[in-house]
């Protein structure tokens, strides 16, 4: 079964022959090479390119390293990319006129001195050129210095939930419970049975992302790597550093890690797109407050596979899949603080922070944006609103609630809608 991206196809055809390097970044498994090699190589045939002017290679393929006589196992054993030199020349090989080459390639990060290829490249009228990788601060780095601005950069999540919807036999109320227990991977998702799901997910996290992590980064002790993986899996959307996360090792586990280790194993979960990090916004004061954050799952199936399925918290997890829904649509997130001071029963000035789940960005745009489970009374909802009440600009305030409800405004203008909507019309906030 085949299941269209087309948010992001859509995407690559706006870029096609800009003059730019485009550059399909995203966690291992979420479809990019997908994507590329088979749902924009096919969007090429069908608008009239000919087969031989389009160029597929994937760095991680034995037969494909086969043709330029590159071999995997000799590439890890000598602890290198693929040799540049090698791969130029196939290029050149297949080169035959002047007419527009588009080259899809695959995973650049295990090219050496891929960066010069490109560049190379770039000066060529006649090639129009496309890659995906999996790594955030070798790509982005490039990106935004090596490239010159000649960099185009889209990033791809797992399936949104209307993705995993347009595959799966069930309503939404049941595909959104499995969707937040297995995730969206698609070669998970296309999976049948909770078993196989489950397994899937497991031998990813053992095969794929947790040996890609240390072999890059040359991770020594991979049992405090996976500590922290699991410390982070059992508390998402909750706020910590590298600080208080070393005092959970210490007393939980009784090592001595540093903080400087910690905040280093971030780093590589991050650059591996596993996990992101939503900083904290003083929205009256305009600005950062460096530490603590919150971190979020780029797959939730991924996080429960972390801990074996055992930990399913429903509030967490939905505020997850909100974040990540949000990201997905090109927003820049942050968690929100409000500082107000009020006066105690005793009359003394108290200091508080009120927390917005999310702070969304896009140009001009603003949404403040709560995620509660569920409103069974006017208690809860005046719990959830009393934070947007402190804010004092026009700006939409949203609440998205897991109940089955009709979007409705408030006497506030405070618009509260279910999940459900929230996720399967990607316009409903900005209506």
């Amino acid at each position: 079964m085949e299941i269209r991206r087309d948010y992001y196809l859509d995407k690559l055809v706006k870029r096609k022959n800009n003059g730019l390097i485009k550059i399909i970044t995203g966690i291992r498994r979420c479809g990019k090479s997908f994507l590329l090699n088979t749902l924009f190589y096919h969007h090429l045939l069908e608008s009239g390119v000919d087969a031989g002017h389009i160029i597929r290679f994937a760095f991680d393929s034995g037969d494909d390293l086969h043709l330029i006589g590159e071999n995997l196992i000799q590439m890890e054993r000598e602890r290198r990319g693929v040799d540049p030199e090698k791969f130029m020349a196939y290029i050149r090989s297949r080169i035959m006129d002047d007419g527009m080459y588009y080259l899809l390639l695959d995973e650049i990060q295990m090219l050496d001195c891929f960066v010069s290829v490109l560049n190379g490249y770039l000066r060529k009228d006649n090639m129009d050129v496309y890659v995906t990788g999996s790594n955030a601060r070798l790509l982005s780095k490039d990106i935004a210095t090596e490239f010159a601005g000649r960099g185009d950069e889209v990033h791809m999540y797992p399936l949104s939930f209307a993705e995993f919807m347009s595959v799966y036999s069930g309503d939404k109320y049941m595909g959104l419970s499995e969707y937040m227990l297995y995730g969206g991977i698609p070669m998970v998702v296309l999976r049948e049975g909770r078993e196989e799901k489950a397994v899937a997910l497991q031998n990813l996290f053992s095969e794929i992302y947790i040996r890609d992590i240390t072999r890059r980064n040359k991770v020594k002790n991979i049992g405090e790597l996976e500590d922290l993986l699991n410390i982070l899996a059992s508390s998402i959307g909750s706020l910590t550093n590298p600080e208080k996360l070393k005092n959970t090792f210490r007393s939980a586990r009784k090592s001595r890690i540093t903080s400087a280790t910690i905040r280093k194993y971030l780093d590589y979960l991050e650059d591996s797109f596993l996990i992101d990090a939503a900083e904290r916004y003083d929205i009256r004061g305009k600005a950062y407050i460096e530490t603590p954050k919150k971190y979020y799952f780029s797959d939730l199936g991924l996080r429960n596979a972390r801990i074996d399925f055992r930990q399913f918290e429903a509030t967490h997890s939905m505020e997850n899949v909100i974040y990540n829904e949000l990201c997905m649509r090109g927003y820049s997130v942050d968690v929100g603080v409000v500082q107000i001071a009020e006066r105690n029963q005793d009359g003394k000035v108290i200091r508080k922070q009120l927390e917005v789940d999310f702070v969304c960005n896009l140009g001009s745009s603003r949404y403040y944006i709560q995620s509660a489970y569920s409103l069974p009374d006017e208690a809860k909802r005046a719990q959830e609103t009393r934070p947007f009440r402190k804010i004092d600009d026009s700006f939409k305030k949203i609440i998205i609630t897991k109940d089955s409800i009709q979007p409705y405004y408030d006497e506030y203008g405070i618009l509260t809608l279910s999940i459900y909507d929230f996720l399967l019309d990607p316009t409903i906030i900005e209506k």
